[in-house]
């Protein structure tokens, strides 16, 4: 007797590939709409920044962080030096001060009601961003001219996409730098992007 053997169909088959096909298209899409919200989340955070700076020195006629009267302005505000530059890195994690003017911006911004969160003077520190990575400001970071934007902790192939959409697509050179991870962003400038490693969390600093 002949025994009778079941198998797939090719049809079947076909079936099933166009399914795994559709699930792993899914995943990807779902991945790079994730990625990109991050993208644009990053992005507002640091045009937030310069929108502060920006109607901050309109209104009182002083840089934020920088502000010299600042402690005149409000209640509890230690002000800046008031010699037009923003001291420190942007990502400092110190008391507000004229050797910490990048504290000092959140503390001068919170308090005038340009940006959320805590103004007291232990505390006024950089916010943190969707990556992870904080968000700040400085001055001449990556050999950028005048007050800059950063955020730490961007993903490569995320950088590099917010240097597409901004600027030239280039780590060192234009208004958007980018720079290696834990290194402070001073004059230098920066780290070209890295296809190999596009995971690695980078710098990047845009001016205001």
């Amino acid at each position: 007797m002949k025994q009778q053997q079941a198998g797939f169909t090719l049809v079947e088959i076909a079936i099933v590939l166009v399914i795994i096909g559709l699930l792993l298209g899914g995943i990807l899409k779902g991945q790079e709409m994730i990625n990109n919200g991050k993208i644009k989340s990053v992005i507002g955070d640091m045009k937030a920044v310069s929108i502060a700076f920006y109607t901050y020195q309109d209104r009182y006629r002083a840089i934020p962080g920088d502000d010299a009267a600042a402690a005149t302005r409000f209640t509890g505000a230690v002000s800046g030096s008031g010699n037009g530059v923003i001291s420190n890195v942007f990502n400092a994690q110190l008391a507000p001060g004229p050797a910490n003017e990048s504290n000092s911006f959140w503390q001068h911004t919170r308090m005038a009601g340009f940006m959320s969160g805590i103004a007291t003077a232990g505390a006024a520190l950089p916010p943190t961003s969707s990556v992870g990575g904080f968000v700040g400001i400085e001055d001449a970071a990556y050999g950028i001219s005048g007050a800059v934007a950063c955020a730490s902790n961007v993903p490569m192939n995320m950088a590099q996409a917010m240097d597409i959409q901004l600027d030239d697509g280039t780590a060192t050179t234009g208004t958007f730098r980018a720079g290696a991870a834990g290194v402070i962003p001073t004059a230098a400038a920066g780290a070209p992007y890295a296809i190999a490693t596009p995971t690695v969390g980078v710098t990047v600093c845009q001016q205001i």
